[in-house]
């Protein structure tokens, strides 16, 4: 089945929202201490992927049981965002992800190469 089926909400930190959102202090910060960051193209587009992968994302990472978090993702047609390095070079992204923190339902979403690998 397709989508996220269980009840969910927001997190309620915006810090994981402004890290994915170009322009802003957590993405210079990221640039700075990481060398890149995988922003959306916009804060609208961060809300129609979220919305997109409620509706139709698919489950991955399932059977790592160690992980704190249920993720569903999703790929896009189009780029949803890039991944931006410190030399200002950029390589578009068309995979969505949710990261929902199993114990309390709180997700944040983030652009992605591709579904995380488990071992």
């Amino acid at each position: 089945m397709a989508g996220i089926s269980r009840e969910i909400t927001p997190d309620s930190r915006l810090s994981l929202v402004y890290r994915h959102v170009p322009g802003t202090a957590q993405v210079e910060r990221l640039l700075r201490t990481e060398g890149r960051a995988h922003v959306f193209n916009s804060l609208e587009t961060l809300q129609q992927v979220t919305k997109a992968i409620i509706e139709r994302g698919e489950r991955t990472g399932a059977n790592d049981e160690d992980d704190a978090y249920e993720r569903y993702g999703l790929y896009f047609s189009e780029a949803i965002g890039y991944m931006l390095r410190a030399d200002g070079s950029r390589s578009p992204l068309y995979y969505g992800e949710i990261k929902i923190v199993k114990a309390t339902g709180q997700y944040h979403a983030i652009p992605r190469t591709g579904p995380r690998r488990t071992i």
